[in-house]
């Protein structure tokens, strides 16, 4: 430092060489600077004059609500993200740059501005923005939600950064409104890897995308987003697993391993057709008005009333497309995300395989609601250990589990009598053996004795004819 310092010293000297090297320098100096500067996201005089007054921390707007709307930006933050090279005008082309701060401009609050804003963020982010429009998030907000997140939610955008980068897990935004859920994953085998052991584990748009975000519940999506990382499941499961492929299809993967949830039986209405879960019709609340009226004492519905529902679900043409499908899963989404290590996963297949198993006394029957989400009704337990049930709940059956009884004493009458049937043929043959025997002897012996008889009765013809 000393040496540039002596250097500079020399330079500007009054010498007129030193000063012609002195200028030379400074527009080497200046080039440089400016080349870094416009590398590093050079702001524009426009944009520079937006930060001169932003770039204060006590910018503030008080809205129509009482809320309080912070105006600060930082020019340092801003030039460090991903929009820096998007002018303050790009997405905040309704304000005139001559009267901005001296007209007065009315915000009803932080909830009405930000979706005033969010078309902005579609004119870049085209292919983004049709996939959120499809999720259950955008869904939400076209039914009324208040709560739902915006795109402003989620990302900062005067310090948006790359999402390749990682970012400490308390800055997930998801955990803006699934605190619960996410005070569980931050305690589970992900969770930890990724806090306690500094590695890049799932998050939450690992799972459940960042846009595209659809209702867990729907469809195969938990099975679906496990076996995008742990694609070998199936076959390492395969080793000590019969039925493996059947167990995958009837099983959530956290209700073996989040050992320590709650599970139950979710039967859901499904199109046996198109092979997809049957969602509500929007306007029309079929499910609730159904289900409230065969359960009107919320007792649960009873194997008598799952039957007539799905008549009510087969009508107007569908031909009995709609049926039931069974999924074991456990009862909440915080214990979806108590997931331990795989040394610790279930493998007492007794858990389920056996009569009364506990998994098997909670039942609830669930559709998909328009925007994804389930709309649920209970189911009295009875119902898998009917033989009412055995049409509405066929391809759910846990063997020592659901046994229908007059199913069990049936197959005893069907056994019996397949092993009857040869078994008392057999006892009948030996018992009359005798009998036969003696039939048979009398029946050659009168044979035999016709046949003595035959030639004296045509002799005596023969005499008669020649007299």
């Amino acid at each position: 430092m000393k040496r540039f310092r002596a250097l500079g010293k020399t330079i500007f000297s009054s010498h007129p060489m030193n000063l012609l090297l002195g200028s030379l320098l400074a527009m080497v100096i200046s080039m440089t600077g400016l080349a870094a500067h416009a590398a590093g996201g050079e702001l524009s005089k426009e944009d520079q004059a937006c930060l001169s007054c932003h770039d204060k921390a006590d910018q503030v707007k008080k809205l129509e609500n009482g809320e309080v709307l912070s105006l600060s930006i930082s020019t340092k933050a801003y030039v460090e993200s991903m929009h820096n090279g998007t002018s303050c005008e790009d997405c905040h082309s309704n304000i005139e740059a001559k009267t901005h701060s001296k007209e007065k401009k009315s915000i009803a609050s932080k909830r009405d501005f930000s979706l005033s804003m969010r078309e902005t963020c579609r004119d870049c982010h085209k292919k983004k923005f049709t996939q959120y429009d499809d999720s259950v998030h955008a869904a939400l907000i076209k039914a009324g939600s208040k709560k739902a997140p915006l795109c402003s939610d989620c990302h900062n955008p005067h310090t948006v950064l790359s999402a390749k980068i990682i970012s400490p897990i308390a800055d997930t935004p998801c955990a803006k409104c699934h605190e619960d859920i996410f005070k569980a994953y931050a305690k589970d085998v992900h969770g930890l890897e990724r806090v306690a052991k500094g590695k890049s584990a799932p998050l939450c748009a690992n799972c459940h995308q960042a846009h595209d975000v659809k209702a867990a519940s729907l469809g195969s999506g938990v099975k679906d987003a496990c076996i995008s990382c742990h694609k070998n499941a199936s076959e390492l499961h395969k080793d000590w697993l019969p039925n493996t492929d059947r167990h995958f299809e009837a099983i959530s993967c956290p209700a073996c391993h989040a050992p320590d949830a709650q599970r139950r039986v979710n039967l859901r209405l499904y199109d046996g057709v198109e092979k997809h879960q049957v969602s509500e019709k929007t306007g029309v609340p079929q499910f609730d008005r159904l289900t409230v009226a065969a359960d009107a004492k919320n007792m649960g519905l009873d194997e008598m009333a799952l039957l007539s529902l799905l008549k009510e679900f087969n009508r107007d043409g569908a031909g009995g497309k709609t049926v039931l499908r069974g999924r074991l899963e456990v009862r909440s989404g915080v214990e979806a995300h108590q997931l331990s290590e795989k040394s610790k996963a279930l493998k007492d297949c007794n858990v389920c395989h056996q009569a009364g198993a506990t998994p098997f006394q909670s039942v609830t029957l669930t559709i998909a609601g328009p925007d994804g989400r389930p709309l649920r009704h209970g189911v009295q337990a009875g119902v898998l250990t009917s033989i009412a049930s055995v049409d509405s709940v066929r391809g759910f059956y846990a063997i020592g589990s659901t046994r229908i009884k007059l199913l069990d004493i049936l197959l005893v009458l069907v056994v019996v009598g397949a092993l009857g049937v040869p078994i008392g043929h057999m006892t009948v043959k030996r018992l009359f053996k005798g009998v036969r025997e003696k039939l048979e002897a009398e029946r050659l012996a009168a044979a035999q004795g016709a046949g003595k008889t035959a030639p004296m009765a045509q002799r005596r013809h023969g005499d008669e004819a020649s007299k």
